[in-house]
């Protein structure tokens, strides 16, 4: 029986890095994943070939409505070939996984391919695909096994017509209608790819806005943005049935006052969600609690209630997130090292790939607001800066968010081009703990996005934004 310091089941963001830093420190490690590919959902059917089809449904739509602008004629029609824009974002997700293999060799981390499974706290076994088995020891394990797309009770997947985001990133043809059933993140993104290429996207969401735990002046900005790219919007409507007949899906709904609506289209993105994914790991055997929800309960340092197990990423509390699963992973491999991490969860950023961008970190106004603390606020718009202008990207703007007396910065909240890369700058600066101020007199090279940070910055600190 091979024995390890480490046992990581699960390889994606959140385990492969962990298994990583376990390596880097001199743990001998295993990491174990019952698909053929390393990665997880991230890799495979989530934050990579998402954002492949953003890429390539951009640049059609930026060939087929912007490029005239630019001065680019192209003679005759441009067309969608959808099969090839499909190929193209296999053939990122295989690179990407090769590039994990790649470095569990580098790492020598062993991986095992199969099911695992708790024998006991310290014994996993493994099933393999081709029906045989085998057990390993750990002196420690980590469980990164994620999670899966929830549905609706009453709501029955059928992967054809009436699909999860696994399916929509591997359709076989362009959607006429795609009614989204979700205005979160994932519905969204896969949303507005299908818009993009020619499909009717509705948007049906239970709560009063769209992307409803960020700030609510994103999701007002958000909302404008896609109703003038013809995205339809049905808010405040709770759905009560999707039924499949033929080739069509309908989908009934009731509005805040009770009245029914019916949609009608050829597909049915169900976005409502995700689950954490803990199916035969018989946890109970090792003694790990799982709570109502279904997620693992752990402690302030991600052990669970027994003590040489620990659970990172989306099967544990907290946002579900690959890059907040990076950071428990590397914590969980220095603590079992003697090293003392942190993660401070409030500096943890979530981003939304649609274009505009929407990204934001620390507390939003309504936050703030019910906690009764007095605070301040910058704005700026995107159109006011001269980058934007010249990318005809005029859409969004920056909100910083700042404590009335100490000037610390206690939120930011952006929308717009790069947004995903610009929170960064605000992790930064929020991580030292760094004033509106400190961050409205930092040179920002011009013309760029990131000026509106400064400009947001500026206004902020006592009202004196230069370019509005």
């Amino acid at each position: 029986m091979s024995q390890y310091d480490v046992a990581v089941i699960g390889s994606g963001p959140g385990g492969y890095v962990a298994a990583i830093r376990c390596a880097q420190l001199g743990m001998k490690t295993a990491i174990i994943e019952k698909y053929s590919t390393l990665g997880g959902t991230c890799l495979n059917v989530g934050c990579i070939p998402s954002k492949a089809l953003l890429d390539s449904s951009h640049h059609y739509e930026d060939a087929v409505k912007h490029f005239d602008t630019h001065g680019i004629e192209i003679p005759g029609d441009v067309k969608v070939n959808l099969e090839k824009m499909i190929a193209r974002k296999q053939g990122v997700v295989d690179q990407t996984t090769k590039g994990i293999e790649f470095l569990m060799d580098k790492n020598k981390i062993n991986v095992y391919e199969g099911l695992g499974s708790f024998k006991d706290a310290t014994h996993i076994d493994i099933k393999k695909n081709d029906g045989k088995s085998e057990t390993i020891e750990a002196k420690n394990i980590i469980i990164a096994t994620g999670s899966k797309p929830s549905t609706l009770p009453f709501i029955e997947i059928d992967k054809e017509r009436i699909i999860t985001s696994t399916e929509a990133l591997k359709l076989k043809e362009i959607p006429k209608h795609l009614i989204v059933i979700g205005g979160g993140v994932i519905g969204l993104e896969l949303g507005q790819v299908y818009k993009r290429l020619g499909a009717e996207v509705t948007v049906v969401e239970y709560m009063d806005r769209i992307i409803p735990t960020m700030d609510a002046s994103l999701s007002k900005e958000l909302t404008k943005v896609m109703k003038k790219q013809k995205v339809k919007f049905n808010l405040s409507h709770k759905v009560k049935s999707v039924e499949r007949s033929g080739d069509e899906v309908i989908v009934k709904a009731d509005d805040k006052i009770g009245q029914e609506i019916e949609l009608k289209g050829d597909y049915c993105l169900v976005s409502v969600g995700r689950r954490p994914y803990t199916d035969g790991l018989n946890a109970e055997a090792a003694g790990v609690k799982i709570d109502e929800r279904g997620k693992i309960e752990v402690n302030d340092h991600l052990q669970t209630s027994t003590s040489n197990i620990y659970a990172i990423g989306d099967v544990i509390r907290g946002a579900m997130l690959a890059h907040k699963a990076e950071e428990e992973g590397t914590l969980v491999a220095e603590q079992l090292a003697g090293q003392k991490p942190h993660i401070d969860y409030n500096l943890i950023p979530g981003v939304v790939y649609t274009w505009p961008e929407v990204a934001a970190v620390g507390k939003t106004e309504e936050e703030l607001k019910e906690a009764g603390v007095a605070y301040k606020t910058g704005q700026f718009p995107m159109r006011a800066l001269g980058r934007s202008r010249a990318s005809m990207d005029l859409d969004g703007f920056v909100k910083i968010l700042a404590d009335k007396e100490t000037d610390e910065v206690l939120g930011v909240h952006m929308i717009g081009a790069r947004c995903a890369d610009l929170i960064a700058e605000a992790v930064t600066a929020m991580e030292f703990r760094a004033s509106a101020e400190d961050i409205s007199r930092m040179s920002h090279a011009h013309p760029t996005f990131a000026e509106a940070v400064k400009e947001a910055a500026l206004a902020a600190t006592d009202d004196r934004a230069l370019h509005i």
